[in-house]
């Protein structure tokens, strides 16, 4: 394997900045730079709460590499948790509550219950803490990934170790092959028209952020209810889940339903001072594609389609790829 190959990192959300993370400590002496049109705050990962918590949509190509993408991407989590960074990277703990009015199932998840520390019913006392109406619930303890922390943290390591940052859109892999030896595309949304890829489609959210610092849990309910506070003591409102919708415009009606929701859930929000609408088009591909490929003669490892669970997931998936690309500087293969 060459000593100093020169990789391409496409895409700063999450996935990107992770992989790119991954790779810097795997591949000391590599040349490694990210490329994108979008960093940070306009980044879809810096809308998203965070929260680690799998939905069934969420699908790998076997169980097996879902379950593992999914218990790698917690320990990664909790080892930053771990250490004197976590506030600086954004990482908390968060007790999380999910309730039903429906059925107990619903409030279950066998994704993450054997990893968590905590996961439970809820007694008759805890209901009380919701509005009037619900029936069943759930108590579990998990982390949280704040972006506008994460990212920028993740940058400054990756820069000061000799990373390098480039802003640019790249409309094809034939212009990257004479110039890196590997390229990592991780561009959500932007690998539709990059790769031509039809499976993959927005999910369309929208969320309210409202200044609540009281509030230190999260809470679900049913119809993709959640409240979900952050460190700063502005929690995310929301949802909704707009299969194949490209509308990036905030929709009143939207919004109103998602305040009657957690209204409906947690009444004392009322009070609370709405501060922002965001809406992201979420990458969502059945199953997220985790694979290499020769485009354009260029070499490429593809790490996209995570759909709503992008932050969460971003490092079990990262971990894949960027063993697949080592295995193919070693190589020298043609895949």
């Amino acid at each position: 394997m060459d000593s100093s190959p020169k990789i391409a990192v496409l895409g700063a959300g999450v996935v990107g900045m992770t992989v790119a993370k991954i790779l810097l400590q795997d591949l000391r002496h590599a040349n490694i730079t990210i490329l994108a049109d979008s960093f940070r705050e306009d980044t879809v990962s810096n809308i998203a709460a965070g929260i680690f918590r799998p939905g069934t949509s969420f699908k790998g190509p076997t169980k097996e590499i879902t379950k593992k993408w999914i218990d790698n991407s917690w320990n990664y989590w909790h080892d930053i948790l771990k250490t004197s960074e976590a506030h600086k990277a954004g990482i908390m703990t968060l007790g999380t509550y999910i309730f039903s009015k429906e059925n107990y199932h619903v409030t279950r998840n066998h994704l993450i219950e054997d990893i968590v520390p905590i996961y439970r019913a809820v007694d008759e006392d805890e209901l009380k803490l919701c509005g009037e109406g619900w029936k069943y619930g759930s108590y579990f303890s998990t982390v949280k990934i704040g972006c506008d922390k994460y990212l920028p943290w993740v940058e400054k390591s990756f820069t000061e170790n000799g990373g390098k940052i480039t802003r640019a859109k790249i409309d094809n892999f034939a212009s990257l092959n004479s110039k890196f030896d590997l390229v990592f595309n991780c561009t959500g949304m932007g690998a539709k028209t990059l790769c031509n890829d039809y499976d993959l489609v927005p999910l369309r959210g929208q969320v309210v952020k409202v200044t609540v610092p009281s509030l230190k849990t999260a809470f679900y309910g049913d119809y993709d209810t959640y409240i979900i506070p952050g460190m700063d003591g502005i929690a995310t409102l929301g949802g909704v889940r707009q299969y194949d919708s490209y509308n990036r415009a905030v929709c009143k009606h939207d919004a109103a339903a998602i305040l009657e929701r957690c209204y409906d859930l947690l009444p004392f929000l009322k009070g609370a001072e709405i501060v922002a609408h965001r809406v992201g088009l979420r990458p969502h591909r059945v199953p997220v594609r985790v694979e290499p490929e020769i485009i354009g003669g260029a070499k490429v490892v593809h790490c996209y389609g995570h759909g709503g669970y992008g932050v969460m997931c971003a490092p079990g998936t990262a971990m894949d790829a960027v063993k697949m690309g080592i295995d193919i500087l070693k190589s020298r293969s043609k895949i």
